[in-house]
C-alpha cells in the first residue's frame, strides 16, 4: 500500500517539475511579448513552447510525465508601421515578436491549475500514508 502510494507522490512530483518548466518559460514569453527587432532585417524574441513526454521510470515502477525540450513557435512574427524607428524596414514597418499575450495567460492558467493539481494529489497521498501508518501502530 506505502508503495502505491509513494510512486503516486512520484508521478505528482515528475508533473510539479514539467509544470514548473511550462510557467517559465511562459513567463519568459510574457516579458517578451513586445519585443521588436533591434534592427532592420533581424528578428525580435521568437516565443518558446514546451514538448512532454512520458518517461517510463523502470527502478519505481512508473510512467511519469518529462519535459523533452524547449523548442522555438516557428509561426510568423507580427509587423508594426513605425517609420521614424531606426529598425524600421524601407516601407516603414518593424517586426514584431510571435507571442501572442491571450494565449500565453491561457497556457500559464492551464499550467497553474495543472500544478495546483498535483500539489493536491501529493498532500492526498501523503495524508493517506500517515492514515496507514497510524493504523499500523
Amino acid at each position: 500500500m506505502s508503495e502505491i502510494l509513494n510512486q503516486a507522490m512520484m508521478i505528482s512530483a515528475a508533473g510539479l517539475r514539467a509544470q514548473s518548466v511550462r510557467m517559465r518559460v511562459i513567463s519568459e514569453n510574457l516579458a517578451n511579448q513586445d519585443s521588436i527587432a533591434p534592427n532592420a532585417g533581424e528578428d525580435p524574441y521568437r516565443r518558446k513552447v514546451v514538448t512532454f513526454t512520458n518517461e517510463v521510470n523502470k527502478v519505481l515502477g512508473i510512467n511519469a510525465v518529462k519535459v523533452t525540450k524547449v523548442t522555438f513557435d516557428m509561426s510568423e512574427f507580427g509587423s508594426r508601421f513605425d517609420p521614424g524607428h531606426p529598425a524600421a524596414d524601407k516601407d516603414g514597418y518593424i517586426t514584431t515578436s510571435n507571442v501572442k499575450g491571450i494565449i500565453e495567460m491561457m497556457d500559464m492558467r492551464q499550467a497553474q491549475r495543472s500544478y495546483e493539481a498535483n500539489i493536491t494529489a501529493i498532500e492526498a497521498s501523503r495524508a493517506m500514508l500517515m492514515q496507514t501508518l497510524d493504523l499500523l501502530r
